[in-house]
């Protein structure tokens, strides 16, 4: 049956539609034709991500990204993201993925895809390497600054012993400096504030004691990328399996990995 003018301008005008959702998700067949992987990762927040010396991003999702990449067999072009535009990134495509201290919850699994957890993201207990804190009887007498209303000031609230002296401050760069000036022994802070601390007072020696709170950082991946998701999910299995990403947990947290989820 032969179509008429009109029919076949139709049909015409309709093949974009009908072929794109199809050909957007399709990523990772991309990525392996073009060799070159986009990933959103942090430029400002250590151990995480940070400019180095050299000016060059590192710190651990940083090395997560360059992994993928070389697992991929693609040339990783790293893009910094924040916190506000990390998901709109990957939702307009100007990102693959985003491996930039991502946390799940029900809200973002509405617009986005998650991988396995890569590494832990975690709200700790912290004191030089000379203060001996090994359980939370420990904090016992001793001094604990901490940020007034923080997650980190109800979790202590919790565990902290009688006689644990807190001290809260208004905001985090308040309670860090009072830290840093030796106000306090010990403080209660996430991995991410600890590591801009150790950053700009390495001599404080500050090191990782007890655990508050964890919460797992997973890779963000366009939503239906199924091809995608799949592949990254090999590599970060695989990863887990022979000891790469505790490695790199140690190397950059000071802490493995634990009981990452699924």
């Amino acid at each position: 049956m032969r179509l008429s003018k009109r029919g076949l301008l139709l049909a015409l005008a309709l093949t974009p539609l009908l072929a794109g959702p199809a050909a957007a998700q399709n990523q990772l067949a991309t990525i392996t034709e073009t060799k070159v992987v986009k990933i959103g990762i942090p430029t400002d927040y250590p151990p995480y991500g940070f400019v180095g010396v050299d000016l060059q991003p590192m710190g651990l999702d940083v090395d997560v990204a360059n992994l993928i990449g070389a697992k991929l067999g693609a040339k990783v072009e790293l893009v910094p993201v924040v916190s506000a535009n990390r998901i709109p990134y990957l939702q307009t495509r100007k990102i693959d993925l985003v491996v930039s201290t991502l946390g799940k919850n029900e809200e973002r699994q509405k617009i986005i895809d998650f991988s396995v957890a890569y590494a832990p993201f975690y709200q700790g207990i912290f004191a030089p390497k000379a203060t001996s804190v090994k359980s939370f009887d420990d904090l016992a007498g001793k001094t604990v600054a901490v940020t007034r209303g923080a997650m980190e000031d109800e979790m202590l609230a919790k565990v902290a012993p009688p006689g644990t002296q807190v001290q809260r401050f208004e905001d985090q760069a308040a309670t860090t400096a009072a830290f840093a000036a030796g106000q306090t022994q010990v403080i209660a802070t996430s991995v991410s504030n600890i590591g801009i601390l150790s950053r700009k007072n390495p001599s404080l020696g500050a090191e990782y004691k007890l655990l508050l709170r964890d919460s797992p950082c997973f890779v963000g991946i366009a939503k239906g990328e199924e091809a995608l998701r799949g592949k990254i999910n090999e590599i970060l299995l695989a990863a887990k399996a022979d000891g790469t990403l505790e490695a790199l947990a140690q190397k950059w947290l000071k802490r493995g990995i634990g009981d990452l989820p699924l």
